[in-house]
């Protein structure tokens, strides 16, 4: 298993939850976050923000999953400017669903 972190445009992440539904990835997790990335913010006019609001997604999905999660996240969310995202994929030992106490998805 793999868990899939994707940062993101918050404008783009009805497209990109849609696209991955319709992939059959269904269960996720969004958060409201406020980061910076490489750019270390932007400037509008006079106005310099530093931090800029963004969209966290979690998922959990098995090893075989995980390179079209990827690519539908990535096909969805791009704009090609800056601050379109980034994308973390990290093992996962074990998943517990605390109502069955079943391990596993």
């Amino acid at each position: 298993m793999k868990m899939v972190r994707a940062i993101l445009r918050p404008d783009k992440i009805d497209e990109v939850v849609e696209t991955l539904a319709e992939s059959g990835y269904v269960a996720l997790t969004k958060m409201d976050v406020i980061g910076r990335g490489k750019q270390k913010g932007i400037q509008l006019d006079k106005i310099y923000y530093d931090e800029l609001p963004k969209v966290l997604l979690m998922l959990v999905a098995e090893d075989e999953g995980i390179p079209e999660i990827i690519e539908k996240i990535n096909e969805s969310a791009f704009t090609g400017n800056f601050g379109d995202g980034k994308i973390f994929v990290s093992d996962v030992e074990s998943a517990y669903t605390v109502r069955t106490r079943s391990e596993g998805l």
